[in-house]
């Protein structure tokens, strides 16, 4: 089997035999969640809209104002900093499937930007304007330009650890903690009977997000394993650090989206949510957990089973899969962030 980086052109140009069946697996499930924006009838939230308070519009635009860009944000970074550097052709499959989900995904938040009334200028300058977005979003940049402005030797010890430092920036803290604490936010207005079409577009994203973590842990996690001279306490120290880090951002930029809170959610419970999340992913890394903090919302559990919940007005099921017949096996969904009694891992 030969090692999944690599940056040679003529490589990987053959699909089989299959290295990484992993990856094969995570295209075809990716393939079978293909969806598109406009199927959900998102006018339809527009009463519940009118009735929210100010501060509850101001989440949700400011959630808007943070998804909208870093869905591309996060293409740029698989582009230029991922796809290069892996040889394996299934890879490049799920890669390729990947970007236009991230793309999809920023035409779902564009949607969203045309269904209700808010200021599309000043959402889209929020990202700049709006101090703890722009921090977050400077440290992302700061690994992708290490891609894409330096010259990178994927062959060196230093460029695999590299390569490494962009997928923990990119797919563990902004995918998998900061994407993940939005989601949760997006979705507890479902819990109080509104924006329940908004809420079936964020379980579609949600699924998407879920395969993304799932095919960069098994990057990190094959790479590391495959080179000897990234198993360094050292390194691991590093990569650890950058993601307390990615808390302690998170943190800030949800006192700004909850500066008084809303009925039954404010910052200090999405933090909490922030650190229970950053202990699964340390731990689905290989690190023990920092925080030990419980879950405080257990009912993101049932928010998150996309494969059962039925879209409440059209009463179709917003879980329906294209072409599922060719994915090989539904994939474990233990990485949305919730508590799965007994163990975790296992499958649903």
């Amino acid at each position: 089997m030969g090692k999944i980086l690599g940056s040679g052109i003529q490589d990987g140009l053959l699909l089989k035999p299959i290295n990484y069946q992993w990856a094969m697996d995570l295209y075809d499930q990716a393939v079978a969640n293909t969806w598109f924006p406009n199927e959900i009838q998102l006018a339809q939230d527009l009463a519940d809209w009118e009735k929210m308070t100010d501060e509850e519009r101001h989440a949700v635009t400011f959630l808007m104002s943070y998804f909208n860009p870093n869905e591309l944000l996060v293409n740029k970074a698989l582009a230029f900093g991922v796809y290069p550097y892996v040889n394996a052709a299934e890879c490049h499959l799920y890669l390729a499937k990947q970007m236009w989900e991230e793309a999809n995904h920023c035409m779902a938040f564009e949607y969203v930007l045309d269904t209700f009334p808010i200021d599309r200028e000043a959402a889209y300058s929020a990202h700049v304007d709006e101090k703890v977005m722009a921090v977050k979003e400077e440290f992302e940049t700061k690994y992708i330009k290490r891609m894409t402005e330096d010259t990178m030797d994927i062959t060196t010890t230093e460029g695999k650890k590299d390569f490494i430092r962009n997928l923990i920036a990119y797919n563990i803290i902004l995918e998998g903690i900061w994407f993940y604490s939005g989601f949760m936010v997006a979705l507890s207005f479902r819990q109080r009977n509104l924006l329940r079409n908004f809420g079936s577009l964020i379980d579609w994203i949600v699924r998407d997000e879920s395969l993304h973590l799932k095919f960069g842990i098994n990057l990190i996690l094959t790479v590391i394993e495959e080179n000897e001279d990234l198993q360094d306490p050292a390194f691991a120290e590093e990569i650890k650090q950058m993601i307390l880090d990615g808390v302690t951002m998170e943190e800030e930029y949800n006192k700004a989206l909850l500066p008084n809170g809303i009925l039954g959610l404010n910052a200090d419970y999405i933090n909490q949510y922030v650190k229970y999340l950053t202990d699964r992913r340390l731990e689905e890394l290989g690190f023990e957990p920092h925080y030990n903090v419980s879950n405080p919302a257990k009912w993101m559990a049932t928010a998150n089973d996309t494969y059962e919940l039925v879209n409440f007005f059209e009463s179709t099921n917003t879980s329906y899969e294209v072409n599922a017949g060719n994915a090989e096996a539904k994939l474990k969904e233990s990485t949305d962030g919730t508590e799965q009694e007994p163990d975790e891992n296992d499958d649903k």
